[in-house]
């Protein structure tokens, strides 16, 4: 019997679509896409401010000592 692979799709926090592939920035998952192009966004770039706005939804986790 062939085993079936499950894919697993996570919302990206900035395109908001279902992505297999990306990161997790804290609470906040992002698709290789969006990473690829806010990492070549200058800030000059109008772009870059709705990068910002988006990155400002992150969640970031208390981390107890």
């Amino acid at each position: 019997m062939k085993q079936q692979k499950v894919q697993e799709y996570e919302y990206c926090g900035i395109c908001e679509e279902p992505k297999e592939n990306g990161i997790h920035l804290y609470s906040m998952f992002l698709c290789s896409e969006c990473e690829h192009n806010m990492i070549h966004t200058e800030p000059r770039e109008e772009k870059y401010q709705y990068y910002l706005s988006k990155l400002k939804n992150i969640n970031q986790s208390t981390l107890h000592s």
